[in-house]
């Protein structure tokens, strides 16, 4: 099923391609040249999940660069803090990592998404009044999936993604094959 499904977003990825090149060919009205300024965006997320005695937060800033009106590539970072006390010992995370991704439009509001990220993983607690710290593990991800976007003003939209990790590293801190859900609005500057 795995290997279906990248078949499909890799096959549907190519075929967007193809058909970007030749709408872009067969245009017959030149369009102004963008600036550099004008391809380059801006944004990121904050996240934070609090339930009982569970606690993250969450940064990740990005930028990319619309290499076409469809097609956009871009880097990310990311910092997340975890504290879980839902067992004996309290046991706290600080996870940071990068990722470059792309993005490209099928229509104005619906887009596929491929993401490489690299991640890296350390735990720390304390066991009968001694503290540990685990070995920091880097962990790969490949995440594809697509997303849907709705523009609410000038600088500002709804979105919604679903991106599901295919190489499932045995070091991950995600089980199965969940998709990585986000749904947030953004706010350009």
């Amino acid at each position: 099923m795995k290997n279906l499904l990248i078949i499909f977003l890799l096959v549907s990825f190519s075929l967007a391609m193809a058909q970007q090149d030749s709408t872009t060919t067969t245009k017959k009205h030149p369009t102004k040249k963008s600036s550099f300024s004008e391809k380059v965006y801006y944004g990121g997320g904050v996240g934070f999940n609090f339930w009982g005695d569970y606690f993250r937060i969450s940064v990740g800033p990005m930028v990319a660069y619309k290499v076409t009106p469809k097609l956009s590539a871009g880097v990310k970072l990311m910092y997340e803090y975890i504290n879980d006390s839902r067992y004996t010992t309290d046991v706290t995370s600080n996870n940071y990592g990068g990722s470059i991704f792309s993005r490209f439009r099928v229509i104005p509001q619906f887009y596929i998404h491929a993401e490489f990220a690299y991640y890296s993983y350390q735990h720390s607690g304390k066991i009968l009044n001694t503290t540990y710290d685990s070995e920091r593990e880097w962990v790969p991800f490949l995440l594809l999936g697509g997303g849907y976007s709705q523009q609410l003003s000038r600088n500002t939209w709804v979105y919604a993604q679903a991106l599901w990790d295919v190489i499932q590293d045995e070091k991950s801190p995600y089980s199965g094959n969940e998709p990585w859900v986000s749904v947030g609005v953004g706010v350009g500057f």
